[in-house]
């Protein structure tokens, strides 16, 4: 049986805010059902120990998440949580505690890039207070995440991005260092325990309109990942947010057999052989990081 190191299931396509790096989506709003999720958990049984609510969406909106992680806990799966954290202070009761919460990864770049967002003040302590409120439960991991860089931050280590934030998590954490000395652009740096920073550079999201980059490359999707949208919609990766490579739909066919299908199978044998079968991979930006 293939194992994946992840697969991510999009429990809502709903998002409160509207970020410039994020494209929005164009399907039908919808969160997910308890017996929806369920169904998909019995159908990945074996094929991973790790889920990631994560593709589109903000998964803290949804008014079940603390159903859905006693479920994933119930069925021996660890989930990981990305979110813009604008939610966290008041949802942090349904997430503390809970045994199946092995990760939570906060974009603080959403900051960055929203202007519904004003306070960064406020929108940091709330964060900091639930990290805080949280080192006392030993196996939940923190990741801070500033995924906005761009050339220039890259080359110049001194670039204005982003200073302001990391200014404040030097002080909240009372770090010894300076963090723009000791990080590097995708790589992560430890500022506590199980507390982490991550920066790394912005990326041209897969889009059917954008210009090809290359047919020749290799990518993880199919191959350590894939995904799972809010309607049932199989992909090979979490960038696919329009559900573009349609593989099959879980509530309708077996997740054995989608991954055993002819589209599926064509992809990860094109990736073995360095060749990018698919159109919308063939346009993705994210891609090229793992061929340079």
């Amino acid at each position: 049986m293939k194992k994946f190191k992840k697969v991510y299931i999009e429990i809502t396509n709903v998002c409160n805010l509207q970020c410039d790096f994020c494209p929005q989506i164009m399907r039908e709003p919808n969160f997910m059902g308890i017996e929806e999720f369920t169904h998909i958990l019995s159908e990945i049984k074996g094929f991973t120990d790790y889920i990631y609510f994560h593709i589109k969406g903000e998964p803290l909106l949804h008014p079940d998440i603390d159903k859905f992680l006693d479920i994933s806990y119930e069925k021996g799966f660890k989930v990981n949580i990305t979110t813009n954290g604008t939610l966290i202070d008041k949802v942090k009761d349904k997430l503390m505690g809970k045994p199946a919460l092995r990760q939570i990864n906060f974009s603080l770049h959403s900051f960055d890039g929203n202007t519904k967002l004003t306070n960064k003040e406020d929108y940091l302590k709330e964060i900091f207070n639930f990290i805080k409120e949280t080192r006392d439960e030993e196996s939940l991991i923190i990741a801070l995440r500033l995924w906005n860089l761009d050339e220039d931050n890259i080359i110049n280590k001194e670039a204005k991005r982003n200073k302001e934030i990391i200014e404040k998590i030097e002080e909240e954490f009372n770090l010894p260092f300076k963090i723009q000395e000791e990080i590097t652009p995708q790589r992560g740096i430890k500022i506590g325990d199980r507390l982490y920073l991550n920066q790394d550079s912005r990326f041209q999201w897969p889009d059917l309109d954008a210009e090809e980059l290359n047919d020749v490359g290799f990518c993880y999707g199919l191959r350590d990942q894939i995904g799972i949208l809010s309607d049932g919609t199989v992909i090979p990766c979490c960038l696919d947010g329009e559900g573009v490579i349609n593989l099959g739909n879980i509530f309708e066919t077996s997740f054995s057999e989608i991954i055993m299908g002819d589209r599926a199978k064509k992809i990860y044998e094109g990736f073995s052989n360095r060749k990018v079968v698919e159109e919308l991979c063939r346009k993705c930006g994210y891609r090229v990081k793992f061929n340079s």
